[in-house]
């Protein structure tokens, strides 16, 4: 079922996403008229391919740095200014495809629900079994049902909502779909995962230096976005950022330390099998992906403090903060 352009729009954002662009534009279009893709400087093809399928292009300056919520602004203001009486908005990312149902059951709860601003269901992957990077993602998108902090690229929100907030915030390079919830909790909006399916995702990660840098970027989020909102009740990612700065920064630092006293010290070491136990304990031991996510959980806090690092490091330089990729072209 097609929605015509009064009530609801589709914003897709992508960069040298291939055939995986493909796929998502004809899903959206199955299920929406009014869309508009926002390229961030693709050299493969992706903007002839959008204006082959006849979508609205919007091409993101590239003397500005690109971050996804740049283009998720830019591709916003387009189609409000095309299609002006849209209510709803379908943001989604371009190595994604929209489940078929999900416009109807999306739109349904924001209907009934007027203190909801956005809606989220289950983002799946379409290759888990790949690798075990893209089988962490297909966990790592299972959320609980309900309210939430939170909610991620792929989202319907109203429109009224979003333009109440203005929108993403441009200079945030990730964590920009929680650092926008945040600011709509502040307004007293609540933001709904429903049990429905919602989008296949790509991730595409098959080497250990992708889900590495994807864990960096992650912990520059965990800082950026936390610090941005110190002072908010709503506030987020504090527990993370500290987390992050114990476990992959001041333990390795003291323990460092200790052994260079007296080896008998590195024995302390076995602090981070112990928390693998710990965490996989807690998520039912018995489970083998209770063990996968245990360790990568552990090993990344590693790299989210060198993103944190990062991002203060920038920070204190006031440089500007650069993109952080881990995808491989399709």
């Amino acid at each position: 079922m097609t929605y015509n352009n009064v009530l609801i729009g589709a914003v897709v954002i992508g960069r040298n996403e291939g055939e995986r662009l493909r796929a998502c534009l004809e899903t959206v279009k199955d299920q929406i008229q009014s869309v508009v893709y926002v390229d961030s400087g693709s050299t493969d093809g992706s903007v002839e391919l959008a204006y082959d399928l006849d979508i609205e292009v919007v091409r993101l300056d590239t003397s500005i740095p690109f971050t996804a919520a740049r283009a998720r602004n830019q591709g916003f203001y387009q189609l409000m200014a095309q299609y002006p009486h849209i209510r709803y908005v379908q943001f989604i990312d371009g190595d994604c495809e929209l489940c078929s149902s999900w416009v109807e059951t999306s739109l349904g709860y924001l209907k009934q629900t007027p203190d909801v601003a956005a809606v989220c269901g289950r983002r799946y992957e379409l290759y888990p079994d790949q690798s075990v990077y893209n089988k962490l993602c297909d966990m790592e998108w299972n959320t609980p049902i309900g309210k939430t902090k939170a909610c991620g690229g792929d989202v319907m929100i109203r429109v009224s909502a979003l333009q109440d907030v203005n929108g993403y915030n441009d200079a945030l390079i990730a964590g920009e779909e929680p650092e926008l919830c945040v600011r709509l909790r502040e307004k007293n909006y609540n933001i709904l995962r429903i049990d429905a399916d919602m989008t296949l995702h790509d991730a595409n990660m098959m080497h250990f230096e992708q889900w590495w840098k994807r864990s960096v970027r992650a912990g520059h989020a965990y800082a950026q976005v936390s610090c941005l909102h110190k002072a908010s009740k709503k506030g987020i990612w504090k527990t993370q950022t500290r987390r992050a700065l114990i476990w992959g920064l001041l333990l390795p630092m003291m323990i460092l330390g200790a052994i260079a006293y007296n080896p008998v010290f590195s024995l302390a070491l076995l602090i981070y099998p112990l928390q693998i136990c710990r965490l996989a304990m807690a998520k039912g031991m018995m489970r083998k992906t209770s063990w996968l996510s245990a360790t990568y959980l552990v090993i990344g806090k590693f790299a989210e403090a060198q993103g944190i690092l990062k991002y203060y490091l920038r920070k204190m330089r006031r440089e500007q903060p650069m993109l952080i990729e881990y995808k491989q072209s399709s």
